[in-house]
This record gives structure tokens, sequence and C-alpha cells, in this order.
């Protein structure tokens, strides 16, 4: 399905963060020639296609190794715990406000480098850092929710092949196109995320082997997809979620299920 690549993990990471830095390049230099009506037609697109996605993933809530793990009824309860306690430690440690902050860095630095330091006072300056900014935090988010970029970096770090992430790397491919048309560069600095996020679930697969249930997987994947629901009301402009503050749920989400197995 596709080409034979140098296998060794975290390759799929790596074709990753080239795929949506080649997109990110073709996006910027089409977006100057688009209106913004056909900017935001783009980003309303993408927000519906997102949404898309994050059902295909909140499905795996009724994943039958979840349920007979935990019961029936306990995957909901689940989901909901993990998204309460996720959101509470999220906004005690100011995660959305951080990683707007490390935009907000980022971007300095990047203007720094280019030269153009001193362009950041103009009028200009402020509604290009925020739309670095929310070019950074979107396209972070949608690249490292998903399902592809847990199962496919464990995976990969499994040695069980990268083909998930390659996949995973198409599309973001053709999303960081749209992402940039709309949003600028700031979505080409998303692969540090990708780089951090895959990289330690790549990490954290070599270490552990092939020992993550199914349950506990089914459990991030479902989580996962409420927290693009999220990104997709951001991306429609209906509401914007502080969804940075609700990602330690992914975590929490394999913990609560190992708790409930333990407790049966």
């Amino acid at each position: 399905m596709f080409p034979e690549l140098p296998v060794f993990p975290g390759i799929g990471t790596l074709v990753n963060i080239v795929a949506v830095l080649f997109g990110t390049v073709i996006g910027v230099g089409v977006g100057h020639r688009l209106s913004q009506r056909t900017r935001d037609v783009l980003t309303d697109g993408l927000g519906l296609v997102t949404l898309l996605i994050a059902a295909t993933s909140a499905v795996s809530i009724a994943d039958p190794a979840w349920a007979s793990a935990v019961g029936e009824s306990a995957p909901m309860l689940i989901v909901l715990g993990s998204l309460l306690l996720g959101g509470i430690l999220g906004s005690l440690l100011r995660v959305e406000d951080r990683l707007e902050g490390f935009g907000g860095w980022l971007q300095r630095r990047l203007r720094a480098r280019s030269g153009s330091a001193g362009d950041a006072g103009s009028t200009g300056g402020g509604a290009d850092r925020a739309r670095f900014i929310e070019g950074f935090v979107t396209s972070s988010l949608v690249f490292c929710a998903g399902p592809l970029t847990i199962l496919g970096s464990i995976n990969d770090g499994l040695g069980n092949g990268a083909d998930q992430l390659y996949l995973k790397s198409a599309l973001d491919g053709f999303a960081s196109v749209a992402f940039a048309a709309s949003l600028g560069w700031g979505v080409g600095a998303s692969v540090v995320a990708i780089l951090v996020v895959q990289g330690s679930l790549t990490a954290l697969g070599a270490a552990l082997g092939d020992v993550l249930p199914d349950a506990h997987v089914a459990s991030m994947t479902t989580v996962g997809g409420l927290l693009l629901v999220g990104v997709a009301l951001r991306l429609l402009r209906i509401k914007r979620l502080p969804v940075g503050d609700l990602l330690p749920a992914l975590v929490l989400a394999p913990v609560l299920t190992a708790v409930v197995v333990a407790v049966r």
C-alpha cells in the first residue's frame, strides 16, 4: 500500500513531520492568492471533516473488548470521569494557556531568526501573532489527538510497522495545506507537538512491548474522538472550547479503565 521505507522506530513520526511541513509550504503559498471568504470556507470544510474523524473515533465507546473488561455501563462513566478529572487537572496546570504561550514564543523566535522582529510592533503584528498561535494550537490538537496518533505511534514503537502513521501522514499533509492556507505558518510549527507526542508514544511502545490491552486503547480512542469534536467546534467558530485543558483526559482514560478492571 505504501512505498518501502527504512524500518526503524520513529520513521512514521519523521514522515509525518515532513508531510506537515511540505503541506504547510504549499498552503502558505496558495493562501496568499485566496480571499478571506475562501479561507473561511476551507476552515469550515476542515471542521466538518474533523467532526467525521471524531465520530469514527468516538464510536469506540461501544468496543466489545472494553465493555467486556469493565462492564456494559462503565465505558460512558469512564469517559465522563476522564473528561471531568482531566479538565480539572488541565485547567490547574493551564495547559491551554501554556500551549498558546509556547506558540507565541515560537513565533517570536522564528520572526527574530528571519530578521523581521521589528515588524512585531506594527498594526498587523498582533493579528499575525494571534493567527500564528491559532494555527499552532488548532493544528497541534488535530494532528495529535486522534486515534492514529496513539495506535500508530505505539505500533511503530512495538516494531509492528508504521503503516498507520504513513496513512496519518498523508491525511495530515493534505489537512496542513488547507490549514496553512487559512491559518499560516503556525501550522508548520505544530511539528514540534507531533515530535513530542508521537515520539513519546513510540518510545513508550518500544519500552513496554505489546502489553496495552484493547480496552485501554479503546478508552483513549473514544476520549480522543471527543476532544476532536471540541477542535471541530473551534474550527467552525461555534464555540472556542479550551481543548488543551482537556488533554490530560487522554492519559486518565486508560488509568480509570485499569482501576475499574482491578476493582471488578
